[in-house]
């Protein structure tokens, strides 16, 4: 007997965990299958960009930190970029060094964020998640040494960093760069052919290369899809041109190869740390070369505009600033990785039912902090 069924249309979210965030869908189903969907969001909004234009150049740092605020060393990173750019302002070799340090380590922690929220969202009652957090909360010790905060952590300054790394943040960095392969092995060893995430996630959520690059994904989201587009390879910027690693690439692009391809990056983002150690200027020894250059207390950029990005870990962070000559930018502008990477989450949802819907979204990784700038 053929039963008569009507679409459904069901708001999922506003709420947390299961929807990252302040973000709502507005779904239709038939029984449990997706047909319809349409992304909602704007309550978590900021404003960022216009409170940018009413600050000192330097005091739009502190707003970057509070966009994707798991990831707050790389926000730093691509305003700072974009400053000293409009500016013509050449880093401090040692600073340039500190920040890479400081951007690989924040990747490993927001990988480290992706992959246990993925995996509570399968329903695995928070054992993977604090697995994860356990190593997490180690890189945090470490950046609460760099610069006093732990999440928020305004570390970058135009001209390198606030200031130098201090003596305990070695013997620190040194045993976590021992450590955390063997747990990165022991991620992949418990859920790399964990069944249930394998049934949850292969096939699931499929993104092709065509698909991901006519939606402008980028990171680990284009990456699964097979495109191995990296701008740390791509377009170098700061010192990473002097480093070897790969770019870690999925072949299918669905959820499980997005979970893989973050594992498989916190091993690479290891070895540019170590090798970023080993060519410090100046080694380990605290105060005997320069961090930052000198400039100004107030800057006054030259009339003009500039855009700088960066490989952050959802994908390519920009900032597009304009200057007028004045203290304060004339416009900010911020391309966010989250943001553009829900682009395609339409046609990666339907067809799917409501129990792939979390797993889909949550492979994405994203932060409605930067969605909702």
């Amino acid at each position: 007997m053929t039963l008569r069924t009507e679409p459904v249309t069901v708001n999922i979210g506003p709420q947390h965990p299961s929807t990252h965030g302040v973000f709502r869908l507005r779904v239709t189903f038939d029984g449990e299958v997706i047909q319809e969907v349409e992304p909602v969001f704007g309550y978590l909004h900021r404003g960022s960009e216009k409170l940018a234009e009413e600050r000192t150049y330097s005091q739009v740092i502190t707003l970057t930190d509070r966009l994707d605020y798991v990831a707050s060393m790389t926000n730093n990173q691509a305003y700072v970029l974009a400053l000293e750019k409009l500016c013509h302002v050449q880093p401090a070799e040692r600073g340039l060094y500190l920040r890479v340090i400081a951007a690989e380590l924040q990747r490993i922690a927001s990988h480290l964020v992706a992959t246990g929220f993925l995996l509570q969202d399968l329903g695995a009652f928070g054992t993977p998640l604090m697995y994860c957090f356990r190593e997490r909360e180690r890189i945090l010790d470490m950046f609460e040494m760099l610069c006093g905060a732990r999440i928020t952590h305004s570390y970058l300054r135009i001209g390198g960093v606030f200031q130098d790394a201090p003596e305990e943040f070695w013997p620190a960095l040194r045993i976590f760069l021992h450590d955390m392969p063997p747990y990165i092995d022991e991620y992949e060893q418990l859920l790399a052919e964990n069944e249930i995430l394998v049934a949850r996630t292969k096939g699931v959520g499929l993104l092709s290369q065509e698909m991901a690059i006519a939606s402008s994904t980028s990171g680990p989201v284009l990456r699964a899809s097979g495109v191995p587009w990296d701008l740390r390879k791509a377009d170098p910027y700061e010192v990473y041109d002097r480093f070897d690693f790969d770019i870690p690439v999925g072949t299918a692009g669905d959820s499980y190869d997005r979970f893989i391809v973050r594992i498989q990056e916190m091993r690479q983002s290891l070895r540019i740390v170590q090798q970023a150690v080993d060519q410090l200027p100046g080694g380990t020894s605290v105060g005997k070369v320069p961090v930052r250059a000198k400039v100004p207390f107030f800057i006054r950029p030259p009339v003009g505009d500039a855009y700088a990005h960066v490989e952050a870990p959802k994908g390519e962070l920009g900032f597009y600033l304009v200057s007028d000559g004045s203290i304060a930018p004339y416009r900010c502008k911020i391309r966010s990785p989250s943001f553009i990477n829900l682009t395609p989450l339409k046609e990666m949802l339907i067809g799917w039912k409501l129990a792939d819907l979390v797993v889909i979204l949550g492979s994405i990784d994203i932060n409605m902090g930067e969605v909702d700038r």
